[in-house]
């Protein structure tokens, strides 16, 4: 007989997307088929360079190390310095991650982190930081701002600018401010900036840029993806930058826990970070699709809140998301209900911009009807 023991499911909150089972179901229904704005997806073609990068590297047998290829941490320095300004950044301090949920989900684990501690993440926020801090033991606390916290001393603040699910972008020197509340009580700051290279009327900068860290980059960490701009979220690539002590720290553990990116995936990795040419043109795609879907909502009646950048536009009609989520599966669209993401979500939808342009054409077309 199984000894009685807590089930680590029974620590976390229902999964949210099994909730909207009904609505997809209605959506689902339409004659002219779905048109599924749930999930930030990629649906367009991986370049044929990173295919290429894929491929070269299929008969390699042996074990990829944890820490990447010399290669691919040195393609990821020149990649983040490029296209945002990041600076001052070593190859020693990159380390592959096996997609960034994976990182998020781990992080206050890997970090040593348990019940005395407190995990600070965004009022709302992308669900896995909560999943993080539940898997770990520790207390969480949703502020946005660091007066919240009181006299409390975090071990871990959570930062994502660009937001998902929001599109809301911090100022330098909001960024600025939380630096220096963090090393003031000696928290680590994790900033997710997954949707750095998709900023539309804003401007988005790392928490590693000079002008928020002043070049100090003790006590922070930078978690970038490649599944966005890259198209790459089926490889699941990305990597953790920043403070050399604390990439170091995770790297040990990750070593001991077979936590390694594989090596194809590694050299397709380093092809897409040391080409900008399909990241532009992919942009350009996202950019091209929200303005046609921004229309189309404002003109059936919602009205859309921060989206300065990311893939999503956060969207209300000034009712309680999931009257709104039926709404629109009526009409053959789904979209992901604000409660997701926080207490505070609860008037919005996410609607997401990762859609084929003929979807997105459909869409606009049954918001206008």
């Amino acid at each position: 007989m199984i000894r009685d023991r807590v089930r680590v499911s029974s620590l976390l909150p229902d999964f949210p997307w099994d909730t909207i089972a009904g609505a997809k179901a209605r959506a689902a229904a339409h004659p002219d088929g779905i048109v599924d704005l749930s999930v930030g997806t990629p649906v367009d073609p991986v370049d044929p360079l990173i295919r290429a990068a894929l491929d070269s590297a299929a008969d390699v047998p042996g074990y990829p190390a944890t820490y990447g290829t010399p290669e691919l941490r040195e393609a990821a320095v020149a990649a983040v310095a490029r296209r945002f300004g990041m600076s001052g950044i070593d190859s020693d301090a990159v380390l592959p991650v096996i997609g960034t949920k994976e990182l998020i989900a781990g992080l206050p684990r890997l970090l040593g982190l348990g019940a005395a501690d407190l995990v600070v993440i965004p009022e709302v926020a992308y669900p896995t930081y909560e999943v993080g801090a539940l898997l770990s033991g520790s207390r969480i606390l949703r502020a946005d701002g660091m007066t919240r916290l009181g006299p409390e001393s975090p071990a871990l603040i959570y930062l994502n600018s660009p937001s998902n699910p929001t599109g809301r972008v911090l100022g330098i020197d909001h960024l600025r401010k939380v630096v220096s509340f963090a090393r003031e009580r000696g928290a680590i700051v994790a900033s997710d900036e997954c949707y750095l290279g998709l900023t539309w009327d804003a401007e988005a900068v790392s928490i590693l840029d000079p002008r928020v860290s002043d070049g100090d980059h003790t006590g922070l960490l930078a978690i970038h993806s490649l599944s966005k701009t890259s198209n790459l979220a089926s490889y699941r690539a990305g990597f953790v930058t920043g403070d050399v002590e604390l990439i170091r720290e995770l790297l040990e553990v990750r070593k001991h826990s077979g936590m390694m990116v594989p090596y194809p995936i590694q050299a397709a990795m380093t092809a897409a970070l040391a080409d900008d040419r399909h990241e532009a043109q992919q942009r350009e795609r996202y950019r091209a699709r929200r303005e046609v879907l921004r229309k189309a909502l404002v003109e059936a009646g919602f009205r859309i809140d921060h989206s300065e950048a990311g893939l999503y536009l956060w969207s209300t009609r000034g009712e309680d998301c999931r009257t709104t989520l039926d709404w629109l599966a009526e009409r053959g669209i789904l979209a992901a209900p604000g409660d997701f993401y926080g207490p505070t979500g609860t008037q919005h939808v996410r609607i997401a911009l990762t859609a084929t342009d003929e979807r997105i054409a459909a869409a606009a077309v049954r918001l206008s009807a």
